[in-house]
């Protein structure tokens, strides 16, 4: 048996950049709006080898949300809450990101993980507790973020992380909506600044 037969047929297509289209496909139109040889035909390859590459449509879909989320696109607020010393810092940062990273014309509107999830039907049970896990995720992560900052007195005690994390949460994706709707980054920029000014009144 010859080296070539051993390793198998190599890929014919570029998997990263098949990958890519499909984001582009689905941040787009959603989950429900995008058939299988709609996906194919953007991804430049056959059905047979989307199956063998990526499983079937609900599984690209995840490795899409998740290669998203690592991006600096759709991994803008994990990379805030991480970097900034502070938990206002942070969560500046992040609204003051989404505001730009959101109506930026070089990829579709607003947050992928939110605007797919728009019009999963209900038959589709599997994709819409991925994306509500994935959402609620976001939310604990905040929560616990402003938890830390409680304890490190930059939270006066009477403060609710758990509702922080709600609003913040909320106001992001307010502002993917808008940004879907149409809203510039200067818009959504004076809505950033407003949301911050609900910070309670501590350290910052």
């Amino acid at each position: 048996m010859t080296e070539t037969a051993k390793r198998g047929r190599p890929r014919t297509f570029d998997r990263a950049a098949a990958l890519t289209a499909a984001t582009r496909l689905f941040w787009e139109r959603g989950y429900e709006g995008v058939s299988i040889g709609e996906l194919t035909e953007a991804m430049g390859i056959r059905s047979g080898s989307l199956y063998a590459a990526f499983g079937d449509k609900k599984s690209l879909f995840e490795e899409v949300v998740e290669a998203y989320g690592r991006s600096a696109v759709g991994g803008f607020a994990g990379a805030a809450l991480r970097e900034e010393p502070t938990a206002y810092r942070a969560f500046a940062r992040i609204l003051r990101e989404a505001a730009v990273i959101y109506p930026d014309p070089s990829h579709p509107a607003g947050c992928l993980a939110m605007s797919a999830a728009i019009n999963v039907s209900p038959q589709d049970t599997e994709v819409r507790a991925f994306l509500r896990d994935l959402r609620n995720k976001n939310v604990a992560g905040f929560e616990a973020r402003l938890r830390e900052a409680q304890r490190a007195g930059e939270l006066p005690a009477e403060a609710s992380p758990r509702a922080l994390a709600e609003y913040f949460a909320t106001v992001l994706q307010g502002l993917s909506q808008r940004a879907q709707d149409g809203a510039t980054a200067t818009q959504l920029t004076e809505v950033a600044e407003l949301a911050l000014a609900a910070w309670p009144a501590a350290q910052r």
